[in-house]
């Protein structure tokens, strides 16, 4: 070890509270980015895992190959596994409601692909034989075709084809072009019965332009397949692409994208740029944070040490020597530092995800848990980062005191140069300061470099605490916006089933176990067209054409329980009479969205001028000559009962409801109407309750097409991801907030500290304690007032930019002012510096006058 070496560790060690803070700071950085990190990767491997348990670990599918394809894939070098599947053939199903869906798709699996392709069972179990078979729950739902289990089915297995070509699965199918001559037919090849015994959810190979509901048998030799399906498992997977091209030829093949998207290696980015972005805003936070923190240590070691540079540097050391010097203390604090925060970072993360896991779970993959994934790489780009830090925030000082003269550092005349001019102060703050605030206010100007430090130390800490919390505060409010209470539990609707056979179903669906409250109701749709002139002038502000006279909307009537629909009128003060029975009239709910912001939600108008209206209603059929009808409406501003789920692509920019009690349905409900009949539910356990229903849909042998689904499910996701926000918000600004008070103590406290002889010369002459506390607090005041001046409209700013940012990735928040960070900000700042000046003074009290007058700043 060289003596420069040997003097850089005799000075750390001389200024162990410096030091110590120092080395703080950079495990508090080195923590926040190796959590960071880890957690980054810890839910790319969560997603990964979770993806392939949910479509399986295959990365590249060919839907129609030979046994020999399959064969040598097998025995490739690149391939990692393989599982394949026999194609047995199509069935005509000539009841399937889906016109893109007309038959039935027959696979035989081995036991390699029961292992390896996930199917989620619905009731029921898997074959065991050739003589078995497993059938999708979307053939009922989506085909309105039911087949329940215990049914014995005779299967006429046959091939696909376009005059000589075979076509598979990943031919969509071909409809009818003209004079009734079809593109395709299918060629019967051989009858075979099969007994159902079990209902599973689509299974996650079938595409969802594939012409055939897949079911699933045990392959078998005696019943000859048509082709082979394969799925390939690579050992690199980031070679999927080149190698399906290279591969496959002529022939087609399906990437796995489900899967990819989470391995960055599908052209769905999304999720990867994200979660790495983010991660990369917080990673890059926290090296501003901690290259100031470590920047102003250095800084402030330089101060200390520029007297001793100078006797080096006149006894022949070069600068190259002095900034080594500088590099290795940094090196030295690094060498602590790192690996305690590397260690740090571990352990928070791990804490935060034990605390987080079960909520994941409810999230995403319930099957799947949330582990700490350990990873060499990322520990060593973290601790790249942090002694990349290190080294920046040590250089730019060492440079700067190795390139000053040699009598300028042994003056030490570089940092205090003092003018009549830059230090004077005018009369009034004289006779308002007082003797203490005036020596206050000349030591503020005259070392501006060094109070410049403080300032910019307590300006970028109120930043950093501001932006953090703002940044958590606008995401809490998203995640919050997707968050709804619903009348109810669990929903089941259909569009077509009888309504006798819907109520029998319901008198058996509302007494399962755990069902606490039940209800119906059914949703018609219409249209009216009404004159401009009975619009609302606030909407009709709106129109391009001022000069239209009508204008058309669409509407739907709600249709609820005779009861509920009496408590609601009574609810409103409205006459039961007139709302009920014949002829009666009907309350609705029409308005529209505005920009305006009314307690962080869009404000809404009323479409129409007046509260009572007659509209003349046209229901949606296919037949041009439906029947149009008179209702009178009362407008009021609410529903009684949530309606039933919107079907895709059904948002408007308005809403226009009509609700009437269930009675008047029939007189609404013309032959061909477009509908939505639902039952719904609320229940103590919503998941056992689904299931429950769910099998006994199976056995009714519904043919209707239907959906039952989980809501409350869909609902505690999305309170779930409040709470993992929380965790993450909370625990950001933590470390945030350690980073910047460790800033700000390490600054101050030596600041002070190289004003030893100064204080002293002071006391030496006659200033009393309470003359000395009045100067500090006078100090305390021009720190935090000018640190909040400039950090006030700062975070401010960074504040609206997080926001600004937030919505153009298409977050529907509104701006949240952070007044209560901003307050907290204040008292922090005045705090801080107070009970920080005061330690560092106390200390200096302590000392022997004599023996601080005659240090030379060491």
């Amino acid at each position: 070890m060289n003596i420069f070496n040997k003097i850089t560790l005799e000075n750390m060690k001389k200024n162990r509270t410096r030091t110590l803070v120092t080395i703080i700071g950079v495990v508090l950085s080195a923590a926040m980015i190796t959590a960071v990190a880890t957690f980054a990767i810890s839910l790319q491997d969560y997603t990964i895992r979770g993806a392939s348990e949910r479509y399986g670990k295959w990365q590249v599918a060919f839907p129609d190959v030979t046994a020999s394809f399959v064969e040598k894939q097998a025995n490739n070098a690149e391939v990692a596994n393989t599982a394949s599947i026999e194609n047995l053939g199509y069935v005509a199903l000539s009841t399937s409601k889906n016109p893109n869906k007309p038959y039935l798709f027959l696979t035989g699996f081995n036991q390699s692909a029961f292992d390896q392709l996930p199917l989620k069972l619905v009731s029921g179990r898997l074959p065991k034989d050739s003589s078995e078979v497993l059938i999708p729950e979307h053939l009922a739902s989506n085909g309105g075709v039911h087949f329940a289990v215990g049914d014995k089915i005779t299967l006429n297995l046959g091939e696909r084809r376009q005059e000589n070509r075979v076509l598979g699965q990943h031919d969509p199918y071909l409809t009818e072009v003209k004079h009734g001559e079809f593109k395709e037919k299918l060629v019967s090849k051989m009858e075979k019965a099969y007994k159902v015994v079990g209902i599973c959810q689509r299974p996650s190979f079938e595409e969802f332009a594939a012409p055939g509901y897949t079911l699933v048998t045990v392959a078998d030799p005696a019943v000859p397949s048509t082709s082979r399906s394969l799925f390939v498992t690579l050992k690199n997977p980031r070679k999927v692409k080149a190698y399906a091209e290279k591969i496959a030829g002529k022939k087609s093949y399906v990437l796995n994208e489900n899967v990819l998207r989470f391995m960055g290696l599908s052209e769905d980015t999304i999720f990867n740029t994200l979660l790495f972005s983010v991660g990369g805003i917080l990673v890059l936070l926290v090296m501003i944070g901690s290259v100031f923190l470590i920047y102003n240590s250095f800084v402030i070691s330089l101060n200390e040490r520029i007297h001793q540079f100078g006797i080096l540097s006149s006894v022949g050391a070069t600068p190259k020597q002095l900034r080594n010097s500088v590099l290795f203390e940094g090196v030295c604090i690094g060498a602590i530092g790192i690996p305690a925060g590397a260690l740090v970072g571990l352990g928070s993360i791990r804490l935060v995800i034990s605390l987080v896991a079960k909520n994941f779970g409810n999230i995403m993959y319930a099957d799947v848990p949330l582990k700490l994934i350990i990873s060499v790489s990322v520990l060593l780009f973290a601790a790249g980062i942090s002694l990349i830090t290190i080294l920046i925030s040590a250089y730019l000082p060492a440079r700067k005191a190795a390139n000053t003269p040699v009598m300028e550092s042994i003056r030490q005349t570089n940092e205090v140069k003092v003018e009549a001019k830059s230090i004077r102060t005018s009369k009034i703050a004289e006779r308002l300061y007082g003797l203490e605030g005036t020596l206050a206010l000349k030591n503020f100007k005259r070392n501006k470099r060094r109070y410049r430090s403080i300032v910019l130390s307590l300006t970028l800490s109120v930043v950093l605490f501001v932006a953090a919390r703002s940044f958590g505060a606008h995401l809490q409010q998203a995640a919050e916006r997707s968050v709804v209470d619903s009348d109810y539990d669990l929903v089941f609707t259909t569009p077509d089933m009888p309504e006798k056979e819907l109520f029998q179903l319901y008198e058996e669906l509302k007494i399962v176990d755990g069902v606490s409250a039940s209800s119906y109701q059914a949703i018609v749709n219409y249209s009216t067209v009404v004159p401009t002139t009975e619009l609302s002038a606030a909407y009709r502000e709106g129109f391009q054409d001022s000069k239209t006279k009508t204008h058309a909307f669409s509407l739907k009537i709600q249709f609820i329980e005779d009861s509920e629909y009496q408590k609601f009128l009574q609810s409103l003060n409205l006459p039961v009479k007139e709302y009920m029975g014949t002829n009666a009239k009907m309350t609705a709910v029409a308005k529209t969205k505005t920009e305006k912001q009314t307690n962080g939600k869009s404000a809404l108008l009323n479409l129409f001028a007046q509260d009572k209206e007659t509209l003349t209603i046209t229901p949606k059929t296919e037949d041009p000559n439906a029947v149009q009808q008179q209702v009178d409406v009362t407008f009021v501003d609410t529903i009684p009962l949530d309606t039933l789920p919107s079907q895709p692509g059904e948002s408007k920019p308005y809403v226009f409801m009509i609700v009437a009690p269930y009675q008047l349905k029939e007189q609404f409900s013309p032959v061909g109407i477009d509908q939505q009949l639902g039952l719904t539910f609320l229940s103590d356990q919503p998941a056992q309750t689904v299931k429950e229903m769910d099998t006994i849909i199976q056995k009714k042998g519904i043919a209707a097409a239907y959906t039952l689904y989980n809501a409350k499910e869909i609902f505690d996701q999305n309170r779930n991801i409040i709470f993992v926000v929380n965790v993450f918000t909370y625990v950001f600004v933590v470390m945030i907030s350690l980073i910047a008070v460790a800033n700000v103590f390490n600054t101050i406290s030596t600041n002070i500290k190289l004003r030893r002889r100064e204080l002293a010369m002071l006391r030496s002459v006659g200033m009393s304690d309470r003359g000395f506390n009045k100067m500090m607090l006078f100090e305390c005041a021009f720190y935090g007032l000018r640190a909040l001046l400039l950090g006030i409209p700062a975070a401010s700013i960074i504040a609206w930019l997080i926001y600004k940012g937030m919505v153009a990735g298409g977050a529907e928040i509104t701006f949240v002012f952070p007044w209560e960070s901003m307050l907290i900000s204040i008292l922090s700042v005045f705090l801080i510096v107070l009970i920080t000046m005061f330690y560092a003074v106390s200390k200096l009290k302590k000392e022997n006058i004599i023996d601080a007058l005659r240090d030379d700043l060491a």
